[in-house]
């Protein structure tokens, strides 16, 4: 940390700390103060670097959380389109491994009925992120349909991940490659769809040039 660290420094330096307190400690003021001390940073200094408290803890730890997804695939480009999307979102589940317990009671945080619009704006977040990663650069209703698709399948597959217990997450993998595959059958039949209703006849055009017939 530098001399002189601005406040969203601070969050950035503190967030995994605070995680790693919260596994035990819940997301309160006590995971944040322990985690400045830990940092030598002035307890109060902390406190405004959080205004919001758990949810804002909360949200920069899935900032960091993300930030480690993209950094661990530098390469994600030399991979097949059809594999980036499971990768990163392996890559993030790989980044919070370590602290489960602490995403658990994050969550927990997050479907409060005052917290459930940022909590899904949190998810949005990330799964946009995933997409743009990948490369995705659609702008029309696809952009739309391809995020809310993976954020009910982000969000089931963290259910999975939260109680694993098997070597690896093999489990959580095997059921996100499972809902994985669906995503791609649905786009490949999407597209399908979409290119074949290109070359069928448009009823507004038909009524138009009968009305407005081309001389």
């Amino acid at each position: 940390m530098t001399d002189d660290p601005t406040l969203d420094e601070i969050r950035g330096d503190l967030a995994p700390a605070i995680a790693a307190n919260a596994a035990f400690d819940g997301w309160g003021d006590a995971a944040r103060d322990m985690a400045a001390e830990g940092a030598g940073v002035d307890r109060d200094v902390a406190a405004l670097a959080f205004p919001g408290g758990a949810v804002d803890m909360i949200d920069a730890w899935f900032d960091d959380i993300d930030r480690a997804m993209v950094a661990a695939l530098p390469d994600i480009a030399a991979l097949k389109v059809r594999e980036r999307i499971p990768a990163l979102v392996e890559a993030r589940l790989t980044a919070m491994a370590s602290d489960r317990e602490a995403l658990r009671r994050a969550l927990a945080v997050l479907v409060l009925p005052q917290n459930l619009a940022r909590g899904a704006r949190l998810g949005w977040r990330t799964v946009d992120l995933i997409w743009r990663t990948a490369g995705d650069t659609a702008t029309d209703y696809n952009h739309y349909t391809k995020r809310a698709i993976l954020f009910g399948v982000y969000g089931t597959t963290i259910t999975v991940f939260l109680d694993d217990d098997s070597e690896d997450f093999a489990d959580t993998r095997a059921f996100l490659a499972r809902r994985i595959a669906g995503i791609m059958r649905f786009e490949t039949a999407k597209a399908g769809i979409v290119k074949r209703a290109a070359f069928r006849p448009s009823l507004s055009r038909l009524i138009g040039r009968l009305r407005y017939p081309v001389t």
